[in-house]
């Protein structure tokens, strides 16, 4: 039970990521002072409320996780993120995954089944 809260926080945490790199691709012409004197750009994204809610719920279920598991068990499970993001933006933004990052990918899971196996 612990580890499918785990991979649930992991796995909001990963789509909030998602979710902000949609909702700024509206932004990517803009600089950084722009972006500040466009407050209601922010205001008016939905993507982006959408990846704090999903922060939020991700906040939410991590902290049910840390009460019930040892955090040297829970944390690990966090670079996971690494690899739900990377596939995330190759698959819905065509962003390049290079073989070297498919190789650092299958260690980071690797070592996340090592350290769920203790």
């Amino acid at each position: 039970m612990n580890v499918l809260l785990i991979l649930a926080s992991v796995f909001l945490n990963s789509s909030a990521q998602v979710l902000m790199k949609k909702g700024m691709a509206q932004a990517e012409n803009m600089n950084i002072s722009q972006m500040l004197s466009n407050i209601l750009f922010f205001i008016k994204n939905g993507w982006l409320w959408c990846a704090v809610s999903a922060y939020g719920l991700s906040f939410i279920l991590w902290l049910g996780v840390l009460a019930k598991s040892p955090v040297s068990f829970a944390f690990p499970f966090l670079s996971i993120g690494y690899v739900l993001v990377a596939l995330a933006g190759h698959f819905l933004f065509g962003e390049h995954i290079s073989f070297v990052q498919i190789i650092g990918f299958a260690a980071i899971c690797m070592g996340v089944v090592l350290i769920s196996r203790n």
